[in-house]
């Protein structure tokens, strides 16, 4: 893969390249797009337990975007006009994609995923066992753990630019409740429990209410947290008022069966889904 092109002429220009190297710099993006799509190469990968940002793949769907043409894409009754064309299912991924759920070409889904009718855009990667629910988005390059379920009408951000910066990751095992909102890359651990209506971005107060003294994180929500909308006072020219913030109430208890603890933690702690 000829990374070394791509991001020269991401950040010089497609005009600084010479007639060979934009025909190489064609199949060179075509290539990535192409290894994304087939979960060969991933936006987001964990190494050592960590996770890092292969930058380059991010200026490969930039550059792709520039590259490509507007089309009319035709699927069945529907009609639509993009630059880049929707995955195109074979019926052997081994993933239950019901009507309506659009994937883009160059996102990725693991075999035994659930796609109720839901949208998931280019870069992203799905694990197997999960579920994205109805109407719920994720957004470009983010990552999305097995076994986590999207509930209804959930929204994760895409983060594309700037390339340095880290998509949203869910890990394993977690839980995201119904219209909660996860933008700006956070970061949410495996095993953690998200209510309805939560919306955590990069600079949102996560703050743990657990034991006497608060304990106040940013950007990330730590393994088996169970999280709540809550507010912080916050003082104005016209007056103090609350601001938002989330609550980490409780832990999942890790001897709970993972089929049930889910539902465990909310009944324990009084969490809508």
């Amino acid at each position: 893969m000829n990374t070394a092109l791509i991001s020269r002429a991401f950040q010089s220009g497609l005009d600084q390249l010479s007639t060979t190297e934009k025909a190489d710099l064609q199949t060179a993006v075509a290539n990535a797009i192409q290894g994304l799509d087939q979960g060969r190469l991933s936006v987001v990968e964990k190494v050592s337990g960590e996770f890092r940002v292969n930058t380059w793949l991010k200026e490969a769907i930039l550059l792709h975007f520039r590259l490509m043409k507007m089309e009319v894409i035709e699927c069945g009754p529907f009609r639509y006009v993009d630059k880049i064309p929707l995955k195109a299912w074979k019926g052997d991924e081994g993933v239950r994609v019901v009507p309506q759920a659009l994937v883009r070409q160059g996102a990725f889904i693991e075999s035994g995923a659930i796609l109720m009718p839901s949208y998931v855009n280019i870069g992203a990667r799905v694990g197997s066992g999960s579920m994205v629910d109805t109407w719920a988005t994720v957004g470009s390059c983010a990552w999305i753990g097995s076994h986590v379920h999207l509930s209804g009408g959930v929204g994760i951000g895409g983060v594309l630019e700037p390339v340095q910066a880290k998509p949203v990751i869910v890990e394993d095992n977690a839980f995201i409740g119904s219209r909660a909102i996860l933008v700006e890359g956070v970061h949410i651990e495996e095993g953690a429990v998200i209510a309805a209506g939560v919306t955590i971005t990069g600079s949102t107060k996560i703050i743990d209410v657990t034991s006497s003294t608060p304990k106040t994180y940013q950007g990330r929500v730590p393994a088996n947290s169970v999280v709540i909308p809550g507010t912080v006072s916050k003082k104005f020219p016209a007056g103090e008022y609350g601001t938002p913030c989330a609550l980490i109430i409780g832990q999942r208890k890790a001897s709970t069966n993972l089929k049930t603890s889910l539902t465990d933690a909310l009944r324990d702690f009084d969490v809508a889904t």
